[in-house]
């Protein structure tokens, strides 16, 4: 064996002697020219190769944070001919080509499905006094393929194809470097620092690229003419060469003479008791391009920005002062034809800059390009799938299979920022089950401890005297109880002290003397989750404080880690290292920027599970990254802002998370923060807060969790409803009806864990060979049977639906049934949600319950819908034990027959716990003018497991 390792170092080192050489997993190849060194192929299993390509010939990487497959050693075959090698699977095969080692891939029938466009990039750089690459790798020039997943993104993004996507983490962004093509294959990118999806280079504030976008004044001077107002009175006029108030370090920089005394959010006076001045701020500029072509903007800002071209308003958004994020827009630009641009602000305490692209050369626009800012070398993973149900599988055979989670955490989840006593978190369950609303599951928000002690996992005894009791009642109102736990310490906290004396506490933030936003503000820091004696500690005392308690869940906050907002990228990568017990050796906090959800939750997800054996852990988390989903975490999408345009950019955000092999997504519902206008409930907008908010959730019903959060107005369906209205009708029916879908969505629940589904889908995923979908992403599928097209404008009260081709559709609520390949305008009156239903489909439903397997011996109704053959697989276990690893679960095949109009109920295989042996099922045949309540009579069936035949009457 040593032999035969030195014989293929001897081999590597001379390109004489051999151009590439047979390995135990794959192959390497030497290439004979350009920036490449090292070329190595490795199989992962049928259809799972990986690619790592070196301007060295001995690369060092470190361990994969993301993947935990093995190389296989066998189901492969090399050969070599014409100056290329090749590496063999059945459903995946790989060439590459000697002389330069250009890597191109063709999938089971021999057709093309991705080929690198160029050799790989390599610039050298560094971090922390370490050297590092900058990579670039590009991909299939010029195609029209689309692209999907990336993670989590709140841009109104659904196709990337000639989209540029930043992957760094951030409140509401989830960076997930995975993609998946129409073309039916994913490239698993193998990097955890900031990436770039789309254009290699970042995009330069304009006007300081003056090359590509020379930007002139009003008076014609160089630069942007900016005007600062207070109280509506001009304070300065000055030339800028670009607006850049982006970070904390930027606002040195705004003039001294319109400085004033604000308050985010508030009014009236500021903390020194000072009236508080308002503040306008104005830019304009002739903005005019180097080159003809589609330039790119993103205009970062919060609070109130409106955007003008040429004296046409572009954007016109609002969001949370300090939580600032990029809105894209486009121009088409005429190089030396000036374009007007104009930016009106009210700053309130946030932050704005505007960045600029100048157009690419089409081909390279559409094509599949990443780029990494830190790494030792490109690593990527191509994983081939007969669709992209197969390729997400195959994303999760090399990252985890997502958990089975319990299944209360499909019902109906109550929380608020925040709940301040014991008292209020049990009255508001007592409140719900006392108007007879399904609930599941209570959360408590964060700052349940004293002030000065956050980290301390104890809470304040003023408030809450006796959290165990607390517990006890919320469980014996048969709900869950959920709570915040933040990466965060304070300094004075023992548990900071013990982290800290183990070397697995990060303190360059405390060392910047940073202070959180907390009363006067308090030194703090966060732990590291990649030191072993971190992961140790955390959840020690994490299970010593409050896990003992009998808590149900983790709601694991601020794990990108934000340990300081409105920092730079830079400044958040510094403080994020070193690691100071060295886990993970050369590799700084900068380099492992993405990554920080995955150990976090790891260390929580073990932890759990050997304190508890017999239950199945929850986690929701702020952030996420490659393998998130082998964790028992579901992701949400930050503290986003409540407005209708935020709204509707959650829906491309969902699904897109879905596509990127996370099952488990949710939002906030309604919105996390909100404008004064919404907060104060004026009653000139109260009407506005209140559709929106019902129409919020709506689409909550039917996305992977179904969560109320946010804050003031508090969310209770009966705190933001009144009684008695259509609003609160509306919102008590469409969580009845998730209850009533339990059965089903509990089964699609276990096709994530068993067959690697997903629950929210994109019409792609379903319909590829109807081109009319590719680009949709305001409409999706939940599950395969519903198609959901949320309504996101105020006052609107009909909605076009696109209706994939291929298959007829019913509408939920009516039963009209219509053809596919057509687009249609629905009526969507403020208390319905535009829902249809695929022909063939298969729906077993439940009563309404208060919460999940309140009856498990209700009976079962299953909903046939006729049009199309149909099968469905209905999934039964305990529901909250780790027994369905060891085959403790049940399933009954159900399949129907259009032409024969029968339903076969096949026999149930498996067995668990109190499970029930015989089933009362009702067999509801749907069809034209039948609606989910339509009056009708069903077919009355007792099931044993033994096989049924029902016939349409």
């Amino acid at each position: 064996m040593k032999f035969a390792t030195l014989l293929l170092a001897t081999a590597l080192a001379s390109p004489a002697f051999a151009a590439w050489q047979k390995t135990p997993t794959g192959l390497v190849v030497q290439p004979t020219t350009g920036s490449e060194k090292r070329v190595e192929l490795k199989v992962y299993g049928n259809g799972l190769i990986r690619v790592i390509e070196s301007d060295r010939p001995d690369p060092k990487l470190p361990p994969s944070i993301q993947v935990i497959a093995k190389p296989a050693t066998s189901g492969f075959t090399t050969t070599e001919a014409n100056g290329q090698v090749t590496l063999s699977t059945p459903a995946l095969t790989a060439t590459v080509r000697l002389s330069d080692g250009n890597v191109s891939f063709t999938d089971a029938a021999g057709q093309p499905i991705l080929t690198e466009a160029q050799q790989a990039q390599f610039t050298p750089t560094s971090s922390e006094g370490m050297p590092f690459l900058r990579i670039t790798q590009r991909f299939n020039k010029g195609t029209d393929e689309g692209f999907y997943g990336l993670g989590q993104h709140q841009n109104g993004q659904f196709n990337y194809n000639g989209e540029d996507v930043e992957l760094a983490q951030y409140n509401f962004v989830i960076a997930i470097p995975f993609v998946v093509s129409t073309r039916n294959y994913g490239l698993l990118w193998d990097n955890n620092s900031i990436s770039r999806f789309g254009n290699p280079k970042p995009y330069d504030l304009a006007g300081e690229a003056p090359t590509s976008l020379a930007v002139e004044g009003v008076d014609g001077s160089p630069g942007w003419t900016a005007r600062y107002y207070l109280n509506d009175k001009l304070a300065v006029q000055q030339s800028e060469r670009s607006i850049n108030y982006q970070h904390i370090r930027d606002l040195r920089n705004w003039p001294a003479a319109a400085r004033a005394q604000t308050v985010a959010a508030e009014g009236g006076q500021n903390t020194a008791g000072n009236a508080v001045q308002t503040q306008r701020v104005e830019w304009s500029g002739r903005v005019t391009p180097a080159t003809s072509g589609l330039h790119r903007f993103r205009l970062y800002g919060s609070s109130y920005f409106k955007l003008y071209a040429d004296g046409k308003l572009v954007m016109d958004r609002w969001r949370q002062n300090w939580h600032p994020w990029y809105h894209n827009f486009d121009l088409q630009m005429t190089a030396g034809k000036p374009v007007e641009i104009r930016i009106e602000w009210e700053p309130n305490a946030g932050y704005i800059s505007l960045h600029h692209s100048a157009p690419q050369p089409e081909d390279e626009r559409h094509a599949l390009t990443l780029t990494s800012e830190l790494a030792q070398a490109v690593d990527y993973y191509v994983v081939a799938g007969k669709d992209m149900d197969g390729v997400i599988a195959g994303y999760r055979q090399l990252t985890g299979q997502a958990t089975l989670l319990p299944k209360w955490a499909y019902g109906f989840w109550q929380s608020r920022q925040r709940y301040n006593t014991s008292a209020e978190i049990v009255d508001v369950v007592k409140t719900y089950r006392k108007l007879n609303i399904p609930l599941d599951n209570i959360v408590l928000d964060w700052r349940y401890w004293e002030d000065p002690n956050w980290g301390s996992h104890e809470f304040d005894a003023k408030r809450f005297p006796d959290p165990q009791a607390m517990l006890n009642e919320v469980h014996a109102l048969n709900a869950n109880f959920m709570i915040s736990v933040w990466p965060k310490f304070y300094p004075t906290t023992a548990n900071f002290k013990e982290l800290d004396k183990a070397g697995a506490m990060y303190t360059r933030n405390i060392e910047m003397g940073n202070k959180d936003w907390v009363g006067p503000g308090y030194l703090n820091s966060f732990y590291d989750p990649y030191s072993p004696a971190g992961k140790r500690l955390f959840w020690r005392q994490m299970q010593e404080r409050l896990a003992k308690l009998g808590v149900d869940a983790w709601w694991l906050d601020a794990s990108e880690p934000d340990m300081h907002s409105n920092l730079s990228p830079e400044e958040r990568g510094w403080i994020m290292g070193p690691n100071p017990s060295g886990p993970i050796p050369g590799q700084s906090g900068a380099s492992l920027y993405n990554s920080y959800s995955v150990p976090n939750a790891t260390n929580v997800y073990q932890g759990q599970r050997r304190f508890t054996p017999n239950t199945r852990p929850f986690i929701l988390t702020r952030s996420g990254f490659g393998g998130i989903q082998r964790t028992g975490s579901a992701i949400w999408s930050g503290d986003i802002a409540s407005r209708w345009d935020d709204l509707r950019e959650q829906i491309p955000a969902g699904i897109n998370a879905s596509m990127s092999g996370v099952p488990n997504w949710t939002h906030d519902i309604g919105g996390f923060a909100l404008e004064d206008r919404f907060t104060r409930q004026d009653p000139a907008h109260l009407d506005e807060w209140r559709e929106l908010n019902l129409r919020w959730f709506q689409f909550g019903a039917f996305t992977p969790l179904f969560r109320s959060h946010g804050e003031a107005p508090y969310r209770e369906i009966y705190n933001i409803s009144p009684e008695g209205s259509p609003m609160r009708a509306a919102m008590v029916h469409y969580t009845e009806l998730r209850y009533r879908l339990m059965p089903w969505i509990y089964s699609l629940a276990a096709e994530t864990h068993y067959n690697g589904g997903s629950l929210m889908r994109g019409l792609v995923m379903d319909f590829p060979a109807d081109p009319q979908v590719k680009s949709i992403g305001d409409q999706y599928l939940f599950g395969r049977e519903l198609m959901i097209t949320p309504v996101t404008v105020f006052k609107q009260r009909t909605r076009p639906v696109y209706l994939p081709a291929g298959t007829d559709w019913y509408d939920l609520d009516t039963g009209q049934r219509l053809k596919g390949g057509q687009t249609v305008q629905v009526a969507a009156p403020a208390e319905k949600l535009p829902v249809h239903v695929r022909a063939g489909s298969i729906i077993p439903t439940g009563p309404v319950t208060q919460y999940v397997d309140e009856k498990p011996d209700a009976p079962l109704t299953l909903l046939v819908y006729p049009g199309a053959n149909g099968q469905f697989s209905l999934y039964e276990d305990d529901g909250k034990t780790h027994a369905f690893e060891k085959g403790s679960y049940s399933r009954i095949p159900l399949s129907y027959d259009d032409s024969t109009g029968t339903l076969t109920i096949g026999p149930r295989t498996g067995s668990w716990k109190n499970m029930q042996p015989t089933r009362q099922i009702v067999v509801r045949w749907m069809g034209e003018g039948v609606g989910l309540d339509s009056p009708a009579t069903g077919t009355p069936i007792t099931y044993t497991g033994k096989p049924l035949v029902v016939r349409r009457p």
